[in-house]
C-alpha cells in the first residue's frame, strides 16, 4: 500500500492497494456514481443516498466532498489501473471528537463478493489518514454482508443503535461496530 496526496486536495491522501487506487473524487465521476447510487439496493443500505436520486445531488455529494473545509473525507474506489471500472464504490471518513473517527463504505452490485469492500476498508486502518485512535463504523442490522466487512477488519461489536436512512424513510436498527488503532 502506498499513500499520497493530490494538488488539487492537500488534506486528501490517495491510498493504492492491489486492486484499485482510492482517491478523492472528480466531478467526471458523477455518471457511475449517480448510475450506481441510484440503485435501491445501495441508497437501502445508506444513511444518506435518496431514492430515486434527484438530479444534481450527485453532482452536490461530489462538490461538497471537494471543498477545502469538508466535514468527512470521501474516496472513490478506482479500479481504472488493473481493468476495472473507474468507479467501484466509495468509503469515507468522518472525524469525530477525541481522535476517533466513523467509517462508512458501499461497493456497486455488480463488485458485491468480490472483496472490495474489505480491501478498501484494510487500507483505510492501515492508511489511517487522520490519525485516529478509535475508529466506528454503524451497519444496518438487516445488511449482514457490510457487518462480516467490519468484523474481517477487525472492529469489535459494541452494542444497537437506530438511524433515519433517507431512502427507506425510516428509522432503522443499527449494529455499531469499534477498532482501536
Amino acid at each position: 500500500m502506498r499513500m499520497d496526496t493530490v494538488k488539487d486536495s492537500p488534506a486528501q491522501a490517495v491510498i493504492e492497494t492491489e486492486r484499485f487506487v482510492m482517491r478523492p473524487p472528480r466531478h467526471s465521476d458523477a455518471g457511475l456514481l449517480n448510475m450506481y447510487a441510484s440503485d435501491i439496493r445501495v441508497a437501502r443500505n445508506s444513511r444518506s443516498l435518496p431514492h430515486p436520486m434527484p438530479p444534481g445531488a450527485t453532482e452536490a455529494f461530489i462538490s461538497r466532498a471537494l471543498k477545502e473545509d469538508a466535514k468527512e473525507m470521501v474516496w472513490i474506489l478506482d479500479g481504472s489501473a488493473h481493468g476495472l471500472s473507474e468507479v467501484l464504490g466509495v468509503i469515507s471518513l468522518k472525524p469525530l471528537d477525541r481522535d476517533q473517527s466513523e467509517v462508512a463504505f458501499w461497493v456497486a452490485p455488480s463488485f458485491w463478493g468480490t472483496g472490495l469492500a474489505r480491501a478498501a476498508l484494510k487500507a483505510l486502518i492501515e492508511a489511517n489518514p487522520l490519525n485516529s485512535n478509535t475508529m466506528f463504523a454503524e451497519i444496518f442490522q438487516d445488511n449482514q454482508a457490510s457487518a462480516r466487512v467490519v468484523t474481517a477488519a477487525g472492529f469489535d461489536y459494541i452494542g444497537d443503535a437506530e438511524t433515519y436512512s433517507v431512502a427507506r424513510g425510516a428509522r432503522v436498527p443499527t449494529w455499531t461496530y469499534l477498532r482501536k488503532l
